[in-house]
């Protein structure tokens, strides 16, 4: 019983520590040793690629006058931005706030049928040979598209994605002040995938792809842009990164509204995790399968099935009376009642933001539970009410 218990704890902390800690420390390692590669510079006006631009818009009517504000100031030649807004479905004034403006090209269906149809249906219409995608509720900064494109000069590159920031406040809630630290590591440990080999996974607030490349994902998909930009990757193509282009939005509103998006994902995580099931073969997918394994499926699997199994065989550890585990048991208290006190202040204006880090992780990882659970159910649709953000 004893030897059961330490092998299952130390397995267990090995496996969180490692999805958690380890593997940033391993692929900054690599990165170091691979070198960096050669930057690629920004391009003549004369010399850039057209591209079409695609802001997905559901019922966006409080943030898209901002959006399309900030879109027609981006530093591109006008004569090679398509800029189009799809509204498949919105019953407010998105659309017909997007149509007042000039230099947009607004696409409407009357029925919604989820992003990922919407997407699908404008993507047959793209001529340019990049498209990018961001969400209509974030703003991106000036140079943010001649960042992006510059890496299309290597014919390795399949893809791009920008870098998502929080726009946290001093009085951000517990979702606000955690998700500007999950997102801050996201990014770090993106730009080292991509210095080694490619991002596993882009965020669909700013991500480009080679039209050529783009493959339409069933209409079923949960989570398009990680299954996208996975798909390419996949096929032998690089996904890089850019951190000077860059998607600006607001926290979520509550931690309920985090709570919300982060299940979602998780339902699509499992769903993408069954469809790409064949990236776990290392055999054939070499460093992907390495990248993706340890910044992945290991976040969404074992890491949270351990968290409980290393309370419990510290339990039983430290009821043996073995002082180490004692200890560490006491630290496992501790962090725990950090993390319930951050749900009981969790919509309170605390200004010490690291207070809530025990809470977000635990979010994070009870989410998966929660959508392994709908996944398992079949009850996340795609056509999925979105998470309310906060106001800037």
């Amino acid at each position: 019983m004893v030897s059961l218990a330490v092998l299952i704890f130390w397995v267990g902390v090995a496996v969180v520590l490692y999805t958690y800690v380890g593997y940033g420390v391993v692929i900054y390692i690599f990165s170091k040793l691979r070198g960096k590669r050669q930057p690629l510079p920004v391009q003549a006006d004369e010399s850039l690629p057209a591209v079409t631009l695609i802001i997905a818009a559901y019922n966006e009517e409080l943030f898209i006058d901002e959006k399309l504000t900030n879109t027609l100031a981006l530093d591109y030649p006008k004569a090679k931005l398509n800029v189009w807004v799809v509204t498949d479905g919105s019953t407010d004034r998105t659309t017909e706030i997007a149509r007042n403006y000039s230099g947009i090209t607004v696409h409407h269906e009357n029925q919604r049928k989820g992003k990922i149809h919407a997407v699908n249906r404008v993507m047959k219409m793209v001529a340019t040979p990049i498209v990018i995608f961001c969400d209509a509720n974030t703003n991106l900064n000036t140079d943010a598209i001649k960042n992006l494109v510059r890496h299309y000069q290597d014919p390795t590159i399949g893809g791009v994605a920008g870098e998502k920031r929080i726009l946290s406040k001093t009085e951000d809630n517990a979702s606000g002040a955690g998700e500007g630290i999950y997102w801050k590591y996201e990014s770090f440990l993106k730009k080292k995938d991509a210095e080694v080999h490619s991002i596993v996974g882009a965020a669909g607030e700013l991500f480009s792809v080679r039209t050529a490349l783009y493959e339409s994902p069933e209409e079923n998909i949960i989570i398009e842009d990680f299954y996208i930009s996975l798909k390419i990757a996949a096929n032998g193509h690089r996904f890089g990164y850019e951190p000077d282009a860059y998607a600006i939005e607001t926290a979520s509103a509550s931690v309920d509204e985090e709570w919300k998006r982060k299940v979602r994902i998780c339902a699509g995580a499992f769903q993408a995790m069954g469809k790409l099931s064949y990236l776990l073969n290392p055999f054939r997918y070499g460093m992907l399968s390495f990248q993706y394994i340890s910044h992945r499926v290991l976040r969404w699997t074992l890491a949270p099935l351990f968290l409980p199994l290393i309370l419990a065989s510290n339990i039983v550890l430290a009821v043996q009376g073995y002082s180490i585990y004692q200890m560490i048991l006491l630290m496992q208290i501790a962090f725990y009642a950090l993390a319930f006190a951050g749900y009981l202040l969790r919509d309170k204006n605390i200004k010490i933001k690291g207070f809530f880090v025990p809470y977000y992780f635990m979010v994070m990882n009870l989410s998966v539970y929660a959508g392994l659970r709908r996944f398992l159910k079949g009850n996340q649709s795609v056509v999925w009410e979105k998470s309310k953000r906060a106001v800037a």
